[in-house]
């Protein structure tokens, strides 16, 4: 389970730490709210002299509304730009005086930023976050600044990938109206259009504590962090209550399709299916099913479209958990020459063989034990545990799940995979994208 990868914007650097213990001690946490709502999270971890320390605001993409889409990302641009204390560019300048560094990112359902820094610094991480938290620096010429960096990002990352526009084709064909619907960069349009006021509007309700969660992992003082984080936020007011996220998409009823047309080598598939919240159990045995389909040379999409028909050069399924019901995507760049209808027919034959008769027992131990080396990746550093944390609180409702991944996989059995093959994987819910490569003039 990572929710920060896939569809969202990931840090563009994950630092490696010290390794502290693989095993999660949750017992260890201390869990507490501030008055203003704040909520704060404590671990403990003594093994080396380093901290990370997350900030999780609640809100993304999903949060948004037509017209002024892409601000929850711009707004993580814009909260780099100095505060009262603390003015432009000073944040990641006092921070690396200490030897720290930070970073951000934006996805569907949440924004979090980090810094990972040395234990004596902590006091200097709560004042920096503090400071942009309660008083954010919000100009005409900052917004303008981070407008047209946004803007080139987009250019980058969606008008000029193959993948970005086919996603964000197939994303509006999945939803009709859940605002899943867009992009979390947001639309060009509405970047351009977004105003100072709707950044200060977007700031009092989005960024309050009452909307935010604090996770402090490593070399630190349970009472002394807490006595901390309370001296600098509590005098931060708590926000307005956020709007609720417009439910009550209309189910699916036949196959909906697109093309895209760019300039390219060869053709591309697209295609996705609209799966379950993250809080459903089946989203475990979809992790599964997903490593069986295509993650490592013997998973069945690579051995059968790439090794043996020779029709994809490459070949991929994306299955990330979001608050609300996601979408189980999977991905083929074709070799040249090769028809998009033969490669889409053994695609489908592929899938409705796996709905039918099921994955092996094999499969799914192979599976499982990448899916436990991940987790344990993850659980061995103090970032990965803070991230840990916070996504299983933004995205399950309690941090406490964290800890419970590894028993979510191992509970996931043969027939569960086969049924949520079936269930989820059904041709006449499924959303397909082509690429229709451009011949260049």
């Amino acid at each position: 389970m990572d929710g920060a990868s896939g569809h969202g914007y990931v840090p563009r650097r994950m630092p490696s730490q010290p390794e502290s213990p693989a095993l999660l001690d949750l017992a260890q946490v201390r869990a507490h709210t501030l008055p203003n709502g704040l909520r704060v999270r404590v671990l403990p971890e003594r093994s080396t002299p380093t901290v990370s320390y997350y900030t999780f605001f609640q809100v993304g993409s999903r949060n948004e509304q037509l017209g002024l889409t892409g601000i929850s990302h711009l707004f993580e641009h814009m909260m780099f730009n100095g505060a009262a204390r603390y003015g432009p560019k000073e944040f990641d300048r006092v921070l690396e005086a200490r030897g720290g560094h930070s970073n951000a990112y934006t996805s569907n359902d949440v924004t979090a930023y980090y810094e990972d820094f040395a234990a004596e610094a902590l006091e200097t991480v709560v004042d920096l976050e503090s400071d942009r938290m309660r008083s954010l620096r919000l100009t005409e010429d900052s917004l303008e600044q981070e407008r047209e960096v946004v803007k080139e990002e987009r250019r980058l990352r969606t008008e000029n990938s193959i993948f970005g526009l086919m996603e964000e084709q197939l994303e509006s064909l999945v939803f009709l109206s859940h605002p899943y619907r867009w992009p979390v960069i947001g639309w060009m349009e509405d970047i351009q259009r977004i105003a100072r006021e709707d950044c200060e509007a977007f700031f009092r309700t989005y960024y309050a504590p009452s909307n935010a969660a604090v996770y402090v992992v490593g070399d630190v003082d349970p009472d002394d962090t807490l006595r901390l984080v309370e001296r600098y936020y509590a005098d931060i007011p708590a926000g307005p209550r956020p709007a609720p996220v417009p439910q009550g998409e209309p189910p699916q009823r036949g196959e909906r399709r697109a093309t895209v047309r760019y300039p390219a080598q060869a053709p591309a598939l697209l295609a996705g299916w609209r799966g379950p919240a993250a809080r459903s159990p089946d989203s475990a045995a979809l992790d599964v099913l997903q490593v069986c389909l295509a993650v490592g040379e013997s998973s069945r999409l690579r051995r059968r479209l790439v090794q043996e028909l020779e029709l994809a050069v490459s070949v991929s399924i994306s299955w990330g958990w979001r608050i609300d019901p996601g979408v189980f995507l999977a991905f083929a760049e074709l070799a040249p020459e090769v028809s998009v209808a033969r490669a889409e027919k053994e695609l489908w034959a592929e899938l409705a063989k796996v709905a039918a008769r099921g994955v092996t027992a094999a499969e799914v131990r192979r599976a499982k034990a990448l899916l436990r080396s991940s987790v344990l990746h993850e659980l061995a550093t103090h970032h990965g545990v803070a991230h840990a944390l916070g996504q299983a609180e933004a995205l399950l409702g309690d941090w406490r799940e964290a800890g419970r991944a590894l028993e979510h996989y191992a509970a996931v059995g043969v027939r569960d995979v086969r049924r949520v093959a079936a269930e989820y994987l059904d041709p006449t819910r499924r959303s397909v994208v082509v690429l229709d490569p451009e011949v260049r003039r």
